[in-house]
């Protein structure tokens, strides 16, 4: 198979499962990602007297990883060294898990107030696989993968989730590595050859490129179209919507 055959949106309809991130690509919870992680840097890295938080930085050192990578790769960028810590950390502890469980407090607090629904492409593009008998699960490097789809009134549509709850139980590597879209798979009994990662984030299409999968797709929320493909994505997108005619026809039933 060339490289071009792996590029061609056509592909899906030979997949047969779709293994979703979440935030940024099901739910626009990237937002309140985002919003949470200003509110724990910004006054963070102004004490600290060094370059201040901006968007950018989200995207190139947080977006997509597991927490406290995600602290850990923006305090490096600064160049601030802080003990490690450990995951029962205060929030207020300055420790990499204590300021990780700040920005959880902070996100907690963001989805509580202003709630989250599915991104309309998303939900069509989900609901038309279905229908086509294809599997999806969530891969998400959150711990709050459930607590969001839940909100968003979806929880019901996946009968797997693995997030960063699951990946800290069982010890698997975060994202760029490719370990929990495999056990993703693996819990569907399928190879990665078989299977369709569905990413915004640089470090997740990298994920499915680094783990074999089928297909992996870029949602451009922002990350970049350009960026994405260098990392690893076979196709972009601006929305899902865009390929719901490249999935099978619905299942039909024979009784």
């Amino acid at each position: 198979m060339t490289t071009q055959d792996r590029r061609t949106p056509a592909r899906l309809a030979d997949q047969r499962a779709l293994l979703f991130d979440l935030d940024g690509v099901l739910t626009p919870t990237a937002d309140v990602h985002m919003r949470a992680w200003s509110r724990l840097f910004t006054p963070y890295l102004a004490e600290h007297g060094v370059d201040p938080y901006t968007q950018d930085d989200y995207f190139a050192y947080i977006d997509g990883k597991p927490r406290y990578d995600g602290v850990r790769s923006l305090l490096g960028s600064r160049g601030i060294d802080l003990p490690e810590g450990t995951p029962d950390d205060a929030p207020d502890a300055d420790t990499v898990c204590g300021l990780g469980n700040r920005k959880n407090a902070e996100f907690t607090a963001e989805l509580t107030e202003h709630g989250v629904e599915p991104y309309p492409g998303s939900l069509r593009f989900l609901d038309a696989a279905m229908a086509a008998g294809v599997s999806v699960a969530v891969v998400s490097s959150s711990a709050n993968a459930t607590q969001v789809l839940r909100t968003a009134g979806i929880l019901d549509r996946f009968p797997v989730v693995v997030d960063g709850l699951v990946a800290r139980q069982d010890g698997l590597a975060g994202k760029p590595a490719p370990d929990t879209y495999l056990d993703a798979a693996g819990r569907f009994g399928l190879t990665a050859a078989e299977c369709v990662v569905v990413e915004d984030a640089t470090s997740g299409v990298e994920a499915g490129r680094n783990g074999s999968f089928g297909l992996v797709i870029g949602v451009d929320r922002g990350a970049g179209a350009d960026a994405l493909r260098a990392h690893g994505a076979d196709v972009v997108v601006s929305d899902l919507d865009e390929l719901v005619h490249e999935l099978p026809e619905p299942a039909t039933s024979t009784a």
